[in-house]
């Protein structure tokens, strides 16, 4: 296992036409009127988010053995992939009027004329290069309207891995995770507050995506539709399911292809689609890498935004891609770990509140867009507005149809259930058919 992180270090990044100068104001004006959700109370320092009592004990018992035993090995390795907060960087000209000082960023920074805030973001791997944007554009901004430099460390891997990193001691104050899911398991572990979906917009679903099946060039499988997965001969490449969020995304896409007519033939259409998987990589990068840089497979089903990018990487070699148009919301969440935040102080917290609240506003939103990730009009209305060149998709969501994440997870991801029924199905016709291989 390994965690890839990068620094957010200063430059001059202009967040938009206006909007870097007043986010601000606006995003503390959210939720706009009295009988919008609410933020859940934070929680005071050192204090555990409430719940009720079974919870709060529970989270108490989680929380004192967390303090007893030793960190594990995905926190430290997750550690070891954080380096120090870089040193200040030269002065890359003004970063913008408005200000009360017209010094460069890192000369401000330098000269210590700012107080100093350094925020750890978990998120998964897909999201790399959206974060290291964003939190360029809001270190800027909010050095320019709160007078505080405020700088991230960086860390990235599958989302299942980063739950479980922060859940052993990985001191994120930001997570930003392909499932909700992962970010109720860290709730149960007491770190954060049971109301986070109540904090931000769009249940604080900060980026959304669909599934894209990416193919060769010129199609030779003719692979169109969910149908033609299943189709003898076609090689699918898709990510594991019990490492990878996108996986399991995929997993309740290709479900939710056959949902309509009845569970009997949902499990057989994705029984088959798996019996033609050649291939199952950690995580949607690792995924992107098998099938563009190692030529492996016919199709590759992943994120929509992750073939925008990897399009975009390989330039004259980018690959065809197609959006089926009954297809799955992927919706993307974020949370204040709180326990790490009240823990640092009040300081922390407000800019890492602050920090969730800029990624809902049009600047953070944009940048989003452009690589490729679908912006949802409850989110921000004026970047949906503005978006072209998506395909078209009728999108359904897990929480409607298939009674939310903690269901599905019960029902399609838990050990013996439905995927590791499938799989052990393949597991055994490819056993059976080496057999008739070597006998041959």
């Amino acid at each position: 296992m390994s965690l890839s992180s990068g620094v957010a270090a200063g430059g001059v990044v202009h967040a938009g036409d206006g909007g870097a100068s007043s986010w601000l104001a606006k995003a503390l004006r959210w939720p706009p009127s009295p009988g919008a959700p609410q933020p859940a109370p934070s929680p005071g320092p050192g204090s555990t988010p409430s719940a009720d009592p079974a919870s709060s004990a529970a989270a108490s018992s989680a929380a004192h053995r967390q303090r007893q035993q030793p960190p594990s090995r995905p926190y430290l390795l997750a550690l070891a992939a954080l380096p120090p907060p870089p040193p200040p960087p030269p002065a890359q000209g003004d970063y913008g009027g408005g200000g009360a000082s017209t010094q460069p960023l890192g000369e401000l920074a330098a000269a210590g004329s700012a107080p100093e805030v350094v925020l750890t973001l978990a998120s998964f791997a897909v999201t790399k290069l959206a974060y290291v944007r964003v939190t360029k554009a809001f270190r800027e901004a909010y050095l320019r309207e709160a007078g505080v430099d405020v700088r991230f460390r960086l860390t990235f891997a599958a989302s299942g891995v980063q739950a479980r990193a922060v859940i052993d001691g990985l001191p994120a104050d930001v997570v930003a995770l392909a499932l909700p899911l992962d970010l109720d398991k860290i709730v149960g572990a007491g770190l954060i507050d049971p109301g986070w979906r109540t904090r931000y917009p769009s249940s604080s679903v900060v980026a959304e995506t669909t599934v894209a099946f990416v193919v060769r060039q010129g199609n030779p499988k003719n692979i169109r539709t969910w149908d033609d997965l299943t189709r003898p001969g076609v090689q699918v490449v898709l990510a594991n399911p019990k490492t990878a969020g996108v996986a399991r995304w995929i997993f309740l896409a290709l479900w939710g292809a056959r949902m309509k007519a009845g569970a009997a033939a949902a499990l057989e259409y994705v029984r088959k689609v798996f019996e033609n998987v050649v291939v199952q990589p950690r995580d949607a990068r690792e995924a992107s890498d098998v099938f563009y840089k190692q030529k492996v497979g016919d199709v590759l089903l992943t994120y929509e935004n992750e073939v925008i990018l990897t399009n975009e990487v390989y330039g004259d070699k980018a690959l065809p891609y197609l959006v089926p148009n009954y297809n799955i919301r992927i919706e993307c969440p974020l949370a204040l770990v709180d326990k790490v935040v009240d823990a640092r102080g009040p300081e922390v917290r407000r800019a890492a509140a602050d920090f969730c609240r800029f990624l809902f506003t049009a600047p953070a939103q944009s940048e989003f867009a452009r690589l490729g990730f679908r912006v949802n009009p409850r989110t921000c209305k004026e970047v949906a507005a503005a978006q072209t060149g998506l395909p078209p998709a009728k999108l359904w969501q897990v929480d409607k149809e298939l009674g939310g994440w903690a269901a599905a997870q019960r029902r399609f991801f838990d050990a013996g259930a439905i995927l590791d029924d499938i799989q052990a199905h393949v597991g055994r016709l490819r056993a059976d058919q080496r057999r008739g291989g070597a006998t041959a």
